[in-house]
């Protein structure tokens, strides 16, 4: 991301923002809210359309050249609606087919997905009948179904119990392992310092620190520098009402 640049009206959501993401990488971006990380995802991934600056996928521009760039790409948005109507199989057909693939491999590849997501009790249910939990996780096996060489996921892990949550870091992990490239935005610190080998903090639009996650800690953890650099919380005043009670 060269230059990336959004307002709505008055509001600056993404300020003048550059950021190399490393190929091979699983890539933390985080921020509080209303920090950005939504909009930039979106600009990146060719779902909103940036006021200025150039992002580009593996030498690819997403906005010169959509159709070619978009092929590298899985994305998991923000604010998901599914067809929710199909079951979970249905679902990833669907999905493999958008991505032009043909019937045998669709079925191979959805086996796989169903059974490395743990969805094989569900998979003949609707969508509609999903946990919040597992809608992300049949949201992520689509984006992975064409096999992709770059993975944006926007709050991958909200909603996600601890035990999937695992499951699905063990199969990113082995997306990068094997050259994948992930860039995941994140409230969970812990979670982002756990897995992720680089990171970008930002906040008001503006990137106020990023690289290699070691180098950006400087020996601390990423939730005391993504206070200190964000800005943290101050004292509350003027609500002295809270110390006495009603009753």
């Amino acid at each position: 991301m060269t230059g990336l640049t959004k307002t709505f009206g008055e509001h600056i959501a993404v300020d003048d923002l550059d950021l190399t993401v490393t190929a091979g990488s699983f890539f933390g971006f985080v921020g509080p809210n209303g920090a950005g990380k939504t909009t930039t995802l979106s600009m990146v991934t060719g779902l909103l359309r940036p006021d200025s600056g150039v992002v580009t996928i593996y030498g690819v521009d997403v906005w010169t050249n959509a159709a070619v760039a978009k092929r590298s790409l899985g994305v998991l948005p923000d604010r998901l609606r599914l067809f929710d109507r199909l079951t979970g199989s249905e679902f990833l057909h669907h999905a493999g087919a958008l991505r032009g693939l043909d019937r045998q491999t669709i079925a191979r590849r959805v086996a796989d997905l169903v059974r490395a997501f743990g969805l094989e009790h569900s998979a003949k249910r609707l969508v509609s009948d999903y946990s919040a939990g597992m809608v992300k996780k049949i949201a992520i096996a689509a984006a992975m179904i064409h096999s992709p060489r770059l993975l944006v996921l926007d709050e991958p892990f909200e909603s996600v119990d601890p035990v999937s949550a695992e499951l699905v870091v063990d199969i990113l992990k082995k997306f990068t392992a094997a050259g994948g490239t992930v860039l995941m935005s994140s409230h969970s610190m812990d979670l982002i310092e756990r897995v992720c080998d680089s990171v970008a903090i930002i906040a008001d639009g503006r990137m106020l620190a990023s690289g290699p996650i070691s180098e950006v800690l400087a020996g601390r953890s990423l939730e005391h520098r993504f206070v200190e650099l964000a800005g943290g919380a101050t004292a509350v005043e003027g609500m002295e009402w809270l110390q006495s009670f009603s009753d």
